[in-house]
């Protein structure tokens, strides 16, 4: 690893940790040239399937879109910040156990439906609006039902 001070390819780990439910490692380390420290976080590098859009298109598997979704469903909700990584974390892991080489969009957006809703059921209704295309108030309230059912 390169010192990001000096740019000096000679350092070493200090401390070593798991973090993020084992999903990371989080190091700690020192350059052996400059002294400074500094920490590094890794995590697998993993090629996920393609997915294919309602238009049949295909695009790249996006942590940032699925990011940006929930977090423009979660706002200004009580939600923990470590809640919504771990909920990005369980789709990915969701997505990356598929034996298909192409998904769907739609699985995805089933699956981000399922974590709101046991993340927060405003940012589920906000989120089902937009991704099943509610024309009307009557769409909302029948959600909203079948929500107050389970």
């Amino acid at each position: 690893m390169r010192c990001p001070f000096c740019q000096s390819d000679d350092t070493k780990v200090l401390d070593t940790r798991l973090i993020d439910d084992g999903s990371q490692v989080r190091r700690r380390r020192e350059c052996t040239s400059c002294g400074e420290r500094y920490t590094t976080r890794e995590v697998v590098d993993l090629n996920f399937p393609r997915l294919i859009k309602s238009d049949n298109s295909r695009e790249l598997f996006s942590e940032e879109k699925l990011r940006s979704g929930l977090l423009k469903a979660l706002e200004k909700r009580p939600v923990k910040t470590s809640e919504i990584e771990t909920a990005i974390q369980r789709i990915e892991r969701k997505l990356m156990t598929q034996s298909d080489r192409e998904v769907p969009s739609n699985k995805i957006g089933g699956w981000v439906m399922e974590e709101l809703k046991s993340l927060d059921e405003v940012a589920y209704i906000r989120f089902a609006s937009v991704y099943r295309q509610f024309q009307d108030i009557e769409a909302f309230k029948n959600e909203i039902d079948r929500l107050m059912k389970k």
